[in-house]
C-alpha cells in the first residue's frame, strides 16, 4: 500500500492546543460490522460497551523529561529532551530514588543547539532552587547524545522533576503550564518511564471508570513506556517500507490471566489506545493467541492486512494524515471506513490528537 492512500484534508485549527474536562471530549462511534457512525460524549462510553468486556488501559505515568539550562561557560541557551535511560529494562530514577543515593545517570537524548554540543560539552539546568549539572559524553544517531546527570541535592529523578517540563507534542503550539502536569496524564497513571502520553486514556475521570464497572465491563492495565518514536513520521512511499521503533512494556501475570479468560470465554478485549494495542498484539504473537506475561519490547508495526489475535475494539483519538497510527487503526477497522469516519469528524469540527476528541471502533 502507499502512505498516500493514508492522506486526508486536516485544517490546522483541529487540532486541539487545549484539553476539555476529562469526559466531555466528543465519541465517534464506529461499528465494524455495518459501518454505521454514531456522535456522543466520552461520559457515555459505557452505552457502547458490553458486560462482559474486557478494557485494557496503559498505565505508564509521563514525567518532565524536557530541561530548559545553559551551557557552562558560555551560557547559551540549552534544551534537552530526555529519551531513555542506559538501561531500558530500569524505569527512569527509580532505581536511584529508591536507594536514596545521589547517583548520577546516564541518558540518551535530544539536545539543541545539537552542533555545538559535543562530547565533553558542559550543561546546567536549573529551577525553583534546584540543579542538575550535565555533560555530553557522545554523538549518537539522529543527532542524539548520550548525557551524564548529576544533581546537586538529592536524586537525579527529584530534581528532574523539580526542573522538568512536561514535553507537550510537537504539535501543540504552546508552552506548557503547571494544569499540564496533572491533565497529560491519566488518572490511573502508576509506573513513570513515559515521555508522552497515552492519550486516548486523558478522557478517563473517577466516575466515568465507576461507571463502566457498574455496567458489568471488567478493567485490567498493563505498561507501554510511549517513547520519542510515537512522533516519528512516516517518511517512506510504501507502507510496507515503514519501520516502527521498539517501546519497552509489560504486563503482569493478574493481566495476562484476565486477558487469556476473556479471549477463551469469546469476551472482546478492547484496547484503551494504540500503545495498548501494540503491547497486546506483541504479546499475543509471542504466544500464539495467548498474552504471554512479562516484558518485551513492541516493534509491531500494525498496519492494514495485519492478523489481530488479541484486540476486538479500540478507543483512540484522532491521529494525523498519513501517519503509522492511522494505519494501525484502519487495520482494525478497515481503511476506507476510518477515513470516512475522519471526513465526518472534520465536517463535523471534532477536535484532533492528543488534547482532542476520541474514537470509539466496536
Amino acid at each position: 500500500m502507499k502512505v498516500s492512500e493514508f492522506d486526508f484534508d486536516l485544517p490546522a485549527e483541529l487540532i486541539a492546543q487545549d484539553a476539555v474536562e476529562r469526559g466531555a471530549s466528543r465519541l465517534l462511534v464506529v461499528d465494524r460490522a455495518s459501518g454505521e457512525l454514531s456522535h456522543a460524549v466520552v461520559r457515555e462510553l459505557p452505552r457502547f460497551l458490553r458486560a462482559g468486556d474486557l478494557l485494557v488501559t496503559n498505565d505508564t505515568r509521563v514525567f518532565p523529561a524536557r530541561l530548559l539550562g545553559h551551557r557552562v561557560p558560555s551560557g547559551g541557551a540549552v534544551e534537552c529532551l530526555l529519551l531513555h535511560r542506559g538501561a531500558r529494562d530500569v524505569e527512569p530514577g527509580a532505581g536511584d530514588a529508591e536507594r536514596g543515593t545521589r547517583a548520577p545517570e546516564e541518558w540518551d537524548a535530544l539536545m539543541h543547539p545539537g552542533q555545538k554540543l559535543k562530547p565533553g560539552a558542559r550543561v546546567v539546568f536549573e529551577r525553583d532552587g534546584r540543579t542538575l549539572h550535565g555533560e555530553v559524553l557522545e554523538r549518537l544517531f539522529h543527532g542524539r547524545r548520550r548525557i551524564r546527570l548529576e544533581a546537586e541535592s538529592g536524586t537525579v529523578a527529584d530534581a528532574i522533576d523539580a526542573i522538568g517540563h512536561i514535553p507537550l507534542p510537537p504539535y501543540i503550539h504552546r508552552a506548557d503550564t503547571a494544569a499540564d502536569r496533572e491533565r497529560y496524564q491519566t488518572v490511573y497513571a502508576a509506573h513513570r518511564g513515559s515521555i508522552a502520553a497515552p492519550t486516548a486514556g486523558l478522557h478517563f475521570d473517577a466516575p466515568l471508570l465507576a461507571a463502566i464497572d457498574a455496567a458489568g465491563v471488567e478493567r485490567t492495565s498493563l505498561t507501554l513506556h510511549v517513547g520519542y518514536g510515537t512522533f516519528k513520521p512516516v517518511r517512506v512511499d510504501d507502507v510496507e517500507a515503514h519501520v516502527v521503533d521498539p517501546e519497552p512494556y509489560e504486563i503482569a501475570a493478574p493481566a495476562a490471566g484476565a486477558i487469556n479468560a476473556a479471549l477463551d470465554q469469546g469476551r472482546r478485549v478492547i484496547a484503551v489506545g494504540t500503545t495498548t494495542t501494540r503491547a497486546l498484539e506483541h504479546a499475543g504473537a509471542r504466544g500464539g493467541g495467548r498474552v504471554v506475561a512479562g516484558h518485551g519490547d513492541a516493534d509491531l508495526f500494525i498496519h492494514p492486512g495485519f492478523a489481530f489475535r488479541v484486540t476486538r475494539g479500540l478507543l483512540t483519538n484522532f491521529h494525523l494524515p498519513k501517519s503509522s497510527l492511522l494505519m494501525l487503526v484502519s487495520a482494525l477497522a478497515g481503511r476506507e471506513r476510518v477515513l470516512h469516519a475522519y471526513r465526518e469528524a472534520v465536517a463535523r469540527r471534532y477536535r484532533f490528537y492528543s488534547y482532542g476528541d476520541a474514537m470509539l471502533v466496536v
